[in-house]
């Protein structure tokens, strides 16, 4: 029992403190809370929010679906010449839907595909949910309750972690890793865990994204500065040299793996790092695309909103608090404060030199934005509500301060759901539009589904039938498309040979090559789409209004951002009588097509 609190000095009036419990319940969720509500928000984003980058699909669903059933298309990367994308990160994946697909079956659901592909979203929503709550409640414990807070709000309602978190990309994981890597540094309740975070970055740096493991380099700095303080030599060097070693066994287990799947030794990131570093000419990552220093800018603006606003001032504020203010609002001091928030300074400023730039590469410091973004907004809102009557701020009426505070953050929450919804209602059509294929009768194995100029937007192998393969027919896209794993019985040489097996066709230049297209005359079906705004082309026809060839099997609404006013492509605008025509979304169709059967006579559209 703990000994009772000593008595209130005399002539000391004291007021009725509330129970322990009632004050946790004014400042800090419970964890198990937090993580409901970052598992509802996951969740609902692994089951509605498109699939941004055709990387995901090609590069990691793909390889996952052949690797689960013996068929799926193959990009370059997975050719043994290039060997840049790990099959131990995709093994895990396969391995998590075979394992967690079993009950289900056994007891007589989830028996198509498209389970298993909404099983592995909610799988790693769910992982997300599990590195944010993680997170959360070291922030709440190590820094403050209401930082945690607003950590958990930014997280939740920021249409950026809407995409990222159920995303099948390595740069979603490193993420996850990073959450734990924070983690791990920042709490020191028990002793430094400096092995322990550097395990999470190396972990998410090896499996993930080599470029991740910049994240962890504040951390290491503040380990070296202690210790330049304290002398603490021998300690320091363990701990880094712990954490190495746990890292060095995560690389041999995945180089062990990786060279059985590509049958020649391999350290996939490595071979990342020579490609996307040293690479030159007609090849590296900048043949694919350059984007102007502000890219970033405008991206975590439109995704984050306020946030990343208030993140690009979390350090001068955490500076201007200690060292003009002198007063501290936090337990943490200036030293821990600056190391928690330049991580995500040190990634942006990494990024934005580069000139290949895309959305996903910003992902693994999307926590980091929402820390600094939380720890910004406690500083202002500590000093906004000081009531010494010294300060200017607590002259403000009561009023004032409740509006100066509130409209921001109505005004950013509103943001965040309307852009949230207005992706969600813009450009579901991928995911709705093969369904009819799982109808009977409608499909056989050995269909093809054919893209043109829609092949981008494919979500993968794992929303068509059993044995429907995709295929490509000739767009206005003159670079290098997908082609498929080998099929090939390879005898005793070893499992899934189209791992190892050279393909045809396949460089890392970006050259088209025409191997990869089918004719027209193949295609069972085409998934297709007819905007207002883009007109067609010998190579791109619409093939919706060919009606004499083609019927419709389903169509889903898709917004055409040619004709679609800037407001509306940025948030969700109501199709309702009072608004405005200049500014309501405008819309074409996403179709799935059906050739006609020869004889039969076209119906009017």
């Amino acid at each position: 029992m703990p000994p009772p609190p000593p008595p209130p000095k005399q002539g000391v009036p004291t007021a009725p403190r509330p129970p322990v419990q009632a004050q946790k319940a004014l400042h800090e969720l419970e964890p198990i809370i937090a993580f409901y509500i970052f598992a509802a928000a996951n969740i609902v984003a692994a089951f509605f929010a498109p699939i941004q980058d055709c990387d995901e699909v090609f590069n990691y669903w793909e390889p996952t679906h052949y690797l689960n059933h013996g068929y799926g298309l193959q990009t370059w990367e997975y050719s043994p010449e290039y060997a840049i994308r790990s099959w131990t990160y995709t093994g895990m994946h396969s391995l998590v839907i075979k394992l967690g697909m079993m009950p289900l079956r056994f007891m007589g659901y989830a028996r198509s595909r498209t389970a298993e592909f909404y099983f592995l979203r909610t799988f790693l929503a769910i992982v997300c949910a599990l590195c944010q709550t993680r997170l959360y409640s070291v922030v709440a414990r190590t820094f403050n309750p209401r930082v945690a807070l607003f950590f958990v709000f930014v997280m939740v309602f920021s249409p950026g972690m809407y995409h990222a978190a159920p995303a099948y990309l390595p740069s979603s994981f490193a993420m996850y890793m990073t959450m734990l890597g924070f983690s791990a540094f920042m709490d020191w309740s028990g002793g430094i865990r400096t092995a322990q975070g550097i395990m999470w970055f190396g972990i998410g740096t090896l499996l993930g994204w080599p470029f991740a493991g910049a994240l962890v380099l504040p951390f290491v700095a503040e380990e070296v500065f202690l210790v330049s303080l304290t002398g603490e030599v021998i300690e320091c060097i363990t701990r880094l040299a712990d954490g190495f070693v746990r890292s060095l066994l995560v690389l041999a287990l995945q180089m062990a793996l990786d060279t059985f799947f590509y049958k020649t030794i391999t350290c996939v990131p490595w071979n990342i790092v020579m490609y996307n570093v040293f690479s030159g000419g007609s090849r590296g990552p900048d043949i694919y695309g350059v984007e102007p220093w502000h890219f970033y800018i405008r991206n975590l603006a439109l995704n984050f909103n306020i946030w990343f606003f208030l993140a690009l001032g979390a350090l001068p504020l955490v500076l201007v608090q200690h060292l003009l203010l002198q007063r501290s609002v936090s337990k943490q001091t200036l030293l821990r404060s600056t190391v928690f928030v330049s991580p995500f300074y040190l990634w942006l400023g990494i990024f934005t030199l580069q000139p290949h730039k895309e959305e996903r590469f910003m992902y693994p410091a999307y926590p980091a934005l929402a820390l600094n973004a939380a720890i910004a907004l406690h500083i202002l809102l500590a000093n906004l509500g000081s009531t010494d009557p010294s300060r200017w701020v607590s002259k403000i009426p009561p009023q004032v301060k409740l509006a100066i505070v509130s409209i921001p953050l109505l005004l950013a929450f509103d943001v965040g759901v309307l852009r949230t919804i207005g992706t969600l209602t813009a450009y579901p059509a991928p995911l709705k539009v093969y369904k009819p294929l799982h109808q009977v009768g409608v499909s056989k194995p050995g269909d093809n589904v054919c893209l043109g100029k829609e092949w981008y937007r494919f979500p993968s192998s794992y929303l068509l039938p059993e044995r429907v393969r995709p295929k490509f027919i000739k767009s206005e896209f003159s670079g290098l498309l997908p082609g498929e794993f080998s099929e090939a019985n390879a005898g005793g040489f070893g499992l899934f040979p189209g791992t190892w097996l050279i393909p045809s066709g396949m460089n890392d230049e970006n050259l088209e090559d025409p191997g990869k297209y089918t004719s027209i005359e193949h295609c069972e079906f085409i998934v297709d789409s007819s905007l207002p705004g883009v007109a067609p082309t010998a190579l791109e026809p619409d093939y919706i209004a060919d009606t004499e060839h083609w019927d419709k099997l389903r169509c889903e609404p898709f917004l055409d951002v040619t004709q679609t006013h800037l407001l509306g492509r940025l948030l969700w605008i109501p199709d309702l009588p009072f608004i405005p025509e200049q500014f309501r979304r405008k819309w074409g169709q996403y179709c799935l097509l059906q050739r006609r059967s020869s004889g039969e006579k076209a119906q009017d559209p």
